[in-house]
């Protein structure tokens, strides 16, 4: 008879410098832990390593979006399952310990047992191209609001009469006068202090608009080629829609259903049922910022979209909260939006096109 392949199943416990790495078979023996650097070169000896031991079924990697991504997709080059493993809670934790061949191992053991399931983002997309300006655009925008409150602050706390100047102006307004401000030289004095600051932080909100500004034109543009119709749907903007579209991620096979992409936005209904109780409640996890996502869109139709405005009169004649009626509109959208998800990210991977524009730059 011939010899059965024994296969195995890796776990990954990632950081900055080093990744550790466990290896355990079918039958969930410990085959092996080893420490390789966070490198090229080191993703390339770890996953030698386990393929010495036989075929690899799959790796569950912590940290998929963060010291474990360049793994991840030197994983996915080499065509081997990557899936994503949440931390270990704190009740395993003081039961077995903290360490990173302990984390590693856990990690092997949840792939074997089928608690994680989620394969991890390819990263190797168009779709990545829209993640990097998302998160740079969502700086500004952090950045943005803290220097206008403190533009704000300063403008009332100015010496007298430069106070005066900026009484009762709106936010842009004072921001064009606080930019052209000349601020004196003797800096004994508050008042050519209160000056110079009040220019830095409004030159500080003009660029950093001007920033904000360009990061949703590039936006823009790749979403008029990659998912035009996505962009027709009544209040999805820009900036909703590249964030389903990064929740997805360029492997959209990954997502088996639109329920499954329901559940990864957190807008899946939960049963929240007891005694003769028959409910559902709001669903707290998932990705957040695709819920927020969600939740913008669901704001804009509610205020524009004349459908939307009859379904909502329509569910709260039936006896249905407000709570209830947003988990209802954006579990709806989830849906509507998966189908638009999938087309256009598919469309993409058959055509193979590149982008059609030059990015914009600062």
């Amino acid at each position: 008879m011939p010899e059965q392949t024994i296969e195995v199943i890796g776990g990954v416990d990632t950081h900055a410098d080093t990744h550790t790495a466990a290896l355990i078979d079918q039958t969930g023996r410990l085959l092996g832990r080893e420490q390789f650097p966070a490198d090229v070169a080191g993703y390339q000896t770890l996953l030698a390593w386990m393929r010495s031991h036989g075929p690899i079924r799959a790796v569950g990697v912590e940290g998929t979006g963060s010291y474990g991504a360049g793994l991840a997709r030197h994983l996915h080059q080499e065509a081997v399952t990557v899936l994503d493993v949440d931390r270990s809670d704190r009740r395993t934790r003081r039961r077995r310990g903290k360490s990173d061949p302990v984390d590693a191992e856990a990690a092997a053991r949840s792939v074997l047992a089928g608690t994680a399931t989620t394969i991890a983002k390819t990263r190797n997309g168009i779709v990545e191209t829209l993640r990097a300006i998302t998160v740079t655009r969502a700086g500004a925008v952090r950045a943005h609001t803290a220097a206008k409150n403190a533009l704000i602050a300063m403008s009332r706390t100015a010496p007298e009469p430069l106070r005066s100047q900026f009484t009762g102006l709106p936010i842009g307004r004072l921001i064009t006068v606080a930019a052209a401000l000349k601020p004196g030289f003797d800096m004994t004095n508050p008042t050519s202090g209160a000056i110079l600051a009040l220019r830095r932080l409004a030159r500080r909100c003009q660029h950093l608009a001007t920033e904000i500004r360009e990061a949703d034109l590039d936006l823009q543009l790749i979403l008029r080629d990659l998912a035009p119709r996505m962009l027709e749907q009544p209040g999805v903007g820009p900036v909703s829609a590249a964030q389903l579209l990064i929740t997805a991620a360029d492997n959209p096979q990954r997502l088996h259903s639109e329920a499954a992409f329901a559940m990864l936005c957190g807008a899946a209904p939960l049963p929240a049922s007891s005694g003769r109780t028959d409910r559902h409640r709001l669903n707290r996890g998932g990705d957040r910022h695709a819920n927020r996502a969600l939740h913008t869109i669901a704001l804009s139709r509610y205020q524009h979209h004349p459908a939307t405005r009859a379904y909502i009169e329509r569910r709260t004649t039936q006896g249905l909260s407000p709570r209830d009626i947003k988990r209802c509109l954006k579990r709806y959208i989830a849906r509507d939006m998966f189908s638009h998800v999938q087309q256009a990210l598919r469309h993409h991977a058959l055509q193979k096109t590149t982008l059609p524009h030059q990015l914009s730059t600062t």
